[in-house]
């Protein structure tokens, strides 16, 4: 009888899986898929023909190359050299317990969360003309590819040490150790016990890296001034500056094709990284560090955290300080008719509105999916819809915030004049931080429990609410403070779609960095000291609530 309940219920949950993804589907249908292919559709198809004909020509141009040439170069730089610097601090945070290391652990991850627009502003501050480098030595790097560089090794320092010290963190220790009993030494049982089980997690970090890195918009846009241009700036140069939509629907397409098989390569490796690994619990095998080469190691990745991810945040805040009395603050209040309507102190009120609501549409569109994706054995299109989740992160934001403006614009989507335009950009970004939050949690919980609870008579909706929901929350909490950061810092769409009379924080960051003077240029760190504080603060209270299985991020 249990037998013959359980495989009527198969069908029913196969049906419950799919009917879970139809809003997730179509939120990505309309708001993703429609905008980017309207816009490429513009630059591409006129008089009632396709004109493939001219992805050929503009590749062909030398300009063009160029561009292709240095956003592959300068992103293969930035990940050899996040992974250099960052491998080391991943150990240290698998291996090593030691005081404050869930406060120091939040701080590295700052970065990550920040708009790449204030990370750009930061190393202005330590770099750039007038910056503290300047000052001290008179060297200034803000107009070379080592800005560039250093700046997206700041940004992406956490991506590996959370998607490689998580899972170190959860590696046997006992094997290398039994290995070293063997006759072994330390450098071979790690190289042939811990490395090989380190390979999918190292393999997705450096994925991850360059990904960003190869779509990187704000961080170049400020420091690389008019010398160095990766696809995603020349995407909005042809956009904005010269209004030529059919280089940028070509240049669009070939991000495209580039992310689609970067994210290609990454599902695999997830999938390998999740099925190929015994682990155990990361609170035992943190130990403190012993002997003075351990303790060496930790100072080591203590005084580059410190270097590299907490100078130019102090940078920022001292220079957002310059003034005597708060004046740089003070001034936030006034509204001069120029950049703003409004004083620019209203964006951080229009931030966290916009914020809160892109939250609340990314945890609904990403719980729903991640419930779709629970099982491993789902079918091809929901593991395709998998992948496809993970686009947002890659594909120009430029074509997605510019698209929304083309494509949204007639009955029964007529948004343009709407204020919903920018939570629902900021939220395509932060669905996949729930999903990657989530889907870990969700697969981690016995199967067994949902096949009990369906064979007593339970719906797919009262299995999901009284057995999963309960060992969710906590990853649910994780998911929405994560989707809430990345939703604060979103700039490349909003910087189309957010109208002037309600500027979020990254888009008035950059408006005022564009304007001369000093003032403005005053205004621009202290808003961007404002959005560190707040996302800091989000952060630390996601480490409190953290547990050791809590998703990939």
């Amino acid at each position: 009888m249990d037998l013959a309940r359980t495989e009527v219920a198969r069908p029913r949950r196969h049906a419950a899986r799919l009917g879970l993804l139809t809003l997730p589907v179509a939120f990505f249908g309309v708001f993703f898929a429609y905008p980017v292919t309207a816009i490429v559709a513009r630059g591409l198809h006129a008089d009632g023909a396709w004109h493939f004909g001219r992805i050929w020509d503009v590749i062909g141009q030398p300009d063009i190359r160029h561009v292709l040439w240095f956003t592959t170069w300068q992103a293969l730089a930035s990940t050899a050299l996040t992974l250099l610097v960052a491998l080391p601090g991943a150990y240290v945070f698998a291996r090593y317990d030691f005081p404050g290391k869930q406060v120091l652990r939040a701080v590295v991850t700052v970065p990550f969360v920040l708009p790449t627009v204030v990370v750009g502003t930061a190393f202005l501050a330590l770099v750039g003309r007038g910056g503290l480098l300047d000052e001290l030595w008179g060297l200034r790097l803000d107009t070379t590819v080592w800005a560039i560089l250093l700046a997206h090794v700041f940004f992406n320092y956490a991506v590996v040490v959370r998607t490689v010290g998580g899972l170190w963190a959860q590696l046997d220790p006992r094997q290398e150790e039994a290995a070293r009993m063997l006759g072994a030494s330390r450098l071979k049982a790690w190289r042939q016990i811990t490395l090989p089980a380190l390979g999918p997690a190292v393999a997705a970090a450096t994925l991850m890296v360059f990904l960003f890195t190869f779509t990187s918009f704000g961080v170049v846009q400020i420091l690389g001034g008019p010398t160095f241009s990766t696809l995603e700036v020349e995407i909005y140069r042809q956009t904005s500056e010269i209004f030529d939509l059919a280089t940028a629907a070509v240049l669009t397409l070939v991000q495209f094709a580039a992310v689609g098989a970067i994210l290609a390569v990454h599902a695999w490796t997830v999938r390998r990284r999740e099925t190929a690994l015994r682990l155990v619990d990361a609170s035992l095998t943190a130990r403190r560090p012993r002997g003075a080469g351990q303790w060496a190691l930790l100072a080591g990745v203590l005084v580059t955290i410190v270097v590299l991810l907490l100078l130019p945040l102090a940078v920022l805040v001292q220079r957002s300080l310059d003034a005597p009395g708060f004046a740089y603050y003070r001034e936030l209040t006034s509204a001069d008719g120029g950049a703003f309507l409004v004083p620019p102190i209203e964006a951080i009120g229009n931030s966290l509105e916009y914020a809160a609501v892109a939250t609340a549409v990314a945890v609904l569109v990403g719980g729903l999916a991640a419930a779709a994706l629970t099982r491993r054995d789902a079918g091809r299109f929901v593991r395709g819809f998998d992948a496809l989740l993970m686009l947002p992160l890659g594909v120009s934001a430029v074509t997605v915030g510019f698209g929304f403006l083309i494509a949204l614009d007639e009955p029964p989507l007529d948004l343009r004049a709407s204020w919903i335009l920018v939570p629902l950009a900021q939220a395509l970004v932060g669905v996949p931080f729930v999903v990657r939050t989530m889907l870990p949690v969700l697969r981690a919980v016995d199967q067994r429990l949902r096949e009990a609870a369906a064979v007593l008579g339970a719906s797919p909706w009262r299995v999901w609410r009284e057995v999963d929901l309960p060992m969710v929350r906590r990853a649910l909490l994780i998911a929405a403070g994560f989707a809430f950061a990345v939703s604060l810092g979103e700039f490349g769409a909003t910087v189309f779609i957010a109208r002037p009379d309600n500027p979020t924080l990254p888009v008035a960051v950059a408006k005022l960095l564009g304007r001369a003077g000093e003032l403005n240029y005053g205004q621009a760190m202290a808003l961007s000291t404002i959005l560190m504080v707040v996302c800091a603060v989000a952060l630390l209270v996601l480490e409190r609530l953290r547990t050791d299985r809590t998703g990939e991020f």
